[in-house]
């Protein structure tokens, strides 16, 4: 894994590096139920039992995946992002961002203060 001064990985990596790791979780979360049903002769319902159950498994990760954006949204707009640089971090436009975390930026959260320059 790259250490912390190292650039994040493309999006495109990023899904490929978590299309694994959720896979792999999804086949241990559901051997016991493709084991349990192994000694059938009909296997279209172990088949169907099996892909229900990686579904749920990855609603359940879905859901997981859904408190973390929230969470890191909650902590970059506490670090004075605003909705367009929270916008881009999802992919999404500064309007698709309020939509998604409405009243998130309020005047109380502190932003970076960049001084104006005086005129002389």
């Amino acid at each position: 894994m790259p250490g912390p001064a190292s650039t994040p990985p493309s999006p495109g990596e990023t899904a490929a590096l978590v299309t694994q790791v959720v896979d792999e979780l999804t086949r241990r979360l559901t051997q016991d139920v493709r084991h349990s049903a192994a000694d059938l002769v009909d296997t279209a319902p172990d088949a169907r039992r099996h892909a229900l159950a990686r579904l749920r498994v990855l609603c359940g990760v879905k859901e997981a995946v859904r408190r973390l954006e929230d969470q890191a949204a909650h902590a970059a707009a506490a670090s004075g992002a605003g909705y367009p640089e929270i916008g881009r971090a999802m992919s999404m436009s500064r309007q698709g961002a309020r939509r998604r975390w409405p009243g998130l930026i309020t005047n109380s959260t502190p932003t970076p203060s960049h001084p104006e320059p005086r005129s002389s």
